[in-house]
């Protein structure tokens, strides 16, 4: 994820409860950090950019997948349903089962699980086992995403906690748009089961580097199940985790579904497809910096302009993307609001309960898991029953009711404003 950029609300009075350490002192205020310190927080980065990738990976091999599985490309999106519904779990209950654990056994731990489901999703020839290998991957996702964004300002002194925890999310963000292109890429190249050993194997790199790189990340406090109503008990936190379940199922009942869509309703060839889903994601890595740009001015504005953008064209798809050149323009604009969406959603949230990091987290996560895992269930369905162009148009009908749900209820006041650091 080097010379990849995201962008996070930077330090100041409503965000300090947010992105400081919640259990555990930083080194000192004042020391400029180690290069060893950011060798720390780049290995929980990577780690980060892996599991999402990961999670992803999928949605470009779907039809090689389910033609060698003897399945139907809707049930073959269990793979991305499956680990989705775990992770929703995990973000909760490992948050509150480790306890007081060393943070750094639980991000290993969570890096290992990584390994071992790539392993099995590769050797695999049956459903059943495929499935379990990718709940072994939402146990990773969820407990990362809960975890994982709040040790930034635990590795590096407090000045530099905000570019730490942006370069942290910056691995999150980008494995979203990363994870379908290079699915498609490697899966179009060598297949769909040696993109699943090589995410493997960089799983077992990252492990090796983040077990001689993390220091102890002992804790004196621990989550307790006490902790988690918190985030729902801000107005502006229940409008955005609304916004979150709208959007996130929005996004992948289409999402997941558009490598058939391109190829069977598009015509696309597979490598065209593969080419297409590189340009999303290249989209979607713009769509980032002009998400940092869009919430540095209004957080509300960028929310709906994110559930527009994405709604419209993801629904246009089915009437004007049966080309190449009407899906290339419609795929682009597609990966731009997708960009947007870490960025847009996250700040939100931050900024609905800055002092529920960690508790408020775990109720985030879960909220988007449950969302990303019932947008590809609801899209399979109706990639089954009514074909794979109705993905389209139910993913877009949710993406948009999204922006009109912030529109309609949320205040004109975004609060103050804030300043972005752009992550490279």
């Amino acid at each position: 994820m080097q010379n990849q950029s995201n962008a996070l609300p930077a330090r100041d009075d409503a965000l300090d409860g947010a992105l400081a350490p919640t259990h555990s002192p930083s080194p000192s205020p004042s020391a400029p950090p180690t290069r060893a310190a950011w060798l720390a927080v780049l290995s929980v980065a990577v780690g980060s950019f892996a599991l999402v990738t990961t999670e992803f990976l999928p949605v470009g091999l779907l039809p090689a997948i389910a033609a060698e599985l003897g399945v139907t490309e809707g049930i073959a999106g269990m793979m991305v349903t499956i680990p989705g519904l775990v992770a929703a779990f995990a973000a909760i209950l490992v948050t509150v089962g480790v306890g007081k654990a060393d943070r750094r056994h639980v991000i290993l731990g969570l890096t290992a699980l990584l390994a071992i489901s790539n392993l099995i999703v590769a050797l695999s020839h049956s459903l059943p086992l495929v499935l379990l290998g990718r709940a072994l991957l939402g146990i990773g996702v969820g407990g990362f995403w809960a975890i994982g964004g709040a040790l930034g300002g635990r590795l590096v002194p407090e000045a530099s906690a905000t570019r730490a925890t942006a370069v942290i999310f910056a691995g999150i963000s980008l494995g979203t748009v990363a994870g379908v292109p290079a699915g498609a890429v490697i899966g179009e190249a060598l297949g769909w089961r040696l993109a699943f050993a090589a995410a493997g194997a960089v799983s077992v790199l990252v492990f090796l580097a983040q077990l001689f790189l993390l220091p102890k990340l002992p804790t004196d406090k621990a989550t307790t199940f006490a902790h988690l109503p918190a985030l729902l008990r801000v107005k502006k936190g229940r409008l955005g985790m609304l916004a979150t379940l709208l959007v996130f199922i929005g996004q992948f009942a289409a999402y997941t579904y558009v490598t058939p869509f391109l190829t069977q309703i598009g015509g696309l060839s597979a490598k065209a497809t593969s080419a297409l889903l590189l340009v999303f994601g290249a989209a979607g890595f713009v769509g980032n910096l002009i998400g940092g740009w869009a919430v540095a001015r209004s957080v509300r504005n960028s929310l709906i302009a994110t559930g527009l953008v994405m709604g419209v064209s993801a629904a246009l798809l089915p009437v004007l993307g049966t080309n190449i050149w009407g899906a290339t323009a419609l795929i682009i604009t597609w990966g731009l609001a997708f960009g947007m969406m870490p960025i847009s959603v996250q700040t939100w949230m931050f900024r609905a309960a800055p002092h529920a990091m960690e508790s408020g987290g775990a109720v985030f996560v879960a909220t988007a898991q449950v969302s990303l895992a019932s947008g590809a269930l609801v899209g399979g369905v109706a990639v089954d029953h009514l074909g794979v162009a109705s993905a389209m148009f139910v993913g877009g009908a949710f993406a948009i009711a999204m922006a009109a749900a912030i529109a309609a209820w949320a205040g004109r006041d975004d609060g103050p404003p804030v300043k972005l650091h752009a992550v490279h």
